[in-house]
C-alpha cells in the first residue's frame, strides 16, 4: 500500500497517551464504583498508574498503516496497556522483581498491600477482556475477528508469552544465559505483548493475511529492540530519569544483554533489530512512515 505521510513521533505517542488515559479513566471510574473498597481503590489506581504508552501508540500505528481509519481503535490499546498493566504489578511484587518504585510513584503493594496487588492484577485480565469486547463493538468488528484478537492478546499475556517469559527470567536470576537462551525470556516477557500491538492494529483494520504478517514480524523484532534499550538504560540510566528503580539487573545478578554483550554492542543490536523490522513492512508494502519512527524512538530514548 502506498506510503503516507507520518505525524512526528512526539505527536502520535501524546494522541495515544491522551486517548488511553482518557479510556482508562473511564473504566477506572466504573470499576472502582462497581467493585468498592480497598479492591476498587486499588484497581482504579493501578489503572491510573502513568506511563509513555508506547504499546497504544503501536495499535495506533499498525492499524493506520494496515489501513483503519476508526478512532475507537483507542479501545484497542486500552485494553493492551490493561494486561501491561497486570503485568507491572505482579513484576514488581516481593516474590518477583520486588520492585518500590513504577512510573515515578509508589508501587501498586506498596501504595496498598501485597494481597491486595496480587488481586487486583489477577483481576485487570478480564477487565481487559471487557476493555476488548467494547472496542471491538465500537469498531463494528464480527464476533470472529474479537475472538481471533482476543487469543492474541491473551496468548501475550500468558504461559505463552509474558508469564512464560517471567517465569524464564526468574529462574535465570544469579546464573549466566547464554544469548539464545536471554532472547527466548524476553521475546516473552516483553516482545511477546509489543508484538500482540502490532498484530492487533492489523487485525482490527480487517487487514490482509500479508499485512498482518509483516505487521507481526515488525512487533517481534522492535519488541526485543525495546528490551535492549530497556537493559541498556538499567545499566546507564538514573531512577529520577526512569520513573522506577535503576540498577535492578545488577543487583538480581540477571543476565541481560548489557552483561554478555557491553553497553556498545547493545545498543548497535537494538538498533540493527529496529532496522530490519522496518525493513520488513518496505518489503511488504506496508507503510512504515509511523512505525519507522516509533521503532527509531524505542532504541533512542532516555527512559
Amino acid at each position: 500500500m502506498a506510503e503516507t505521510a507520518a505525524p512526528p513521533v512526539t505527536d502520535l505517542l501524546a494522541e495515544a497517551r491522551d486517548r488511553t488515559d482518557r479510556l482508562l479513566g473511564e473504566w477506572a471510574d466504573r470499576l472502582r464504583a462497581e467493585l468498592g473498597g480497598r479492591e476498587g481503590e486499588a484497581l482504579d489506581y493501578a489503572l491510573r498508574t502513568p506511563g509513555k504508552r508506547v504499546r497504544a501508540a503501536l495499535v495506533f500505528a499498525a492499524y493506520r498503516a494496515a489501513g483503519g481509519q476508526s478512532s475507537a481503535i483507542a479501545g484497542v490499546a486500552a485494553a493492551v496497556e490493561t494486561v501491561h498493566t497486570y503485568s507491572l504489578v505482579h513484576d514488581d511484587l516481593p516474590c518477583m522483581d520486588d520492585d518500590d518504585l513504577r512510573r515515578g510513584r509508589p508501587t501498586t503493594h506498596r501504595r496498598f498491600d501485597v494481597p491486595t496487588a496480587t488481586r487486583v492484577g489477577f483481576l485487570l485480565v478480564p477487565v481487559a477482556a471487557r476493555v476488548l469486547a467494547a472496542a471491538a463493538a465500537d469498531l463494528e468488528l464480527p464476533p470472529a475477528t474479537l475472538g481471533r484478537m482476543a487469543g492474541e492478546l491473551f496468548e501475550a499475556g500468558g504461559i505463552q508469552g509474558m508469564v512464560g517469559g517471567q517465569w524464564l527470567d526468574l529462574e535465570a536470576e544469579r546464573r549466566e544465559l547464554t544469548l539464545p537462551e536471554l532472547v527466548e525470556v524476553h521475546r516473552g516477557k516483553t516482545g511477546a505483548l509489543i508484538r500482540a500491538s502490532c498484530a492487533l492494529g492489523a487485525v482490527a483494520a480487517e487487514a490482509s493475511p500479508a499485512a498482518v504478517t509483516a505487521l507481526t514480524e515488525y512487533g517481534e523484532d522492535v519488541g526485543l529492540a525495546f528490551q535492549i534499550a530497556d537493559d541498556v538504560l538499567d545499566a546507564t540510566g538514573t531512577s529520577e530519569a526512569l520513573g522506577k528503580t535503576a540498577g535492578r539487573d545488577a543487583a538480581l545478578a540477571k543476565s541481560t544483554y548489557v552483561s554478555l554483550l557491553g553497553v556498545d554492542a547493545a545498543r548497535s543490536e537494538a538498533e540493527r533489530l529496529a532496522r530490519r523490522a522496518v525493513g520488513l513492512l518496505e518489503a511488504a508494502g506496508v507503510a512504515s512512515g509511523a512505525l519507522g519512527a516509533l521503532a527509531g524512538y524505542i532504541v533512542t530514548r532516555s527512559s
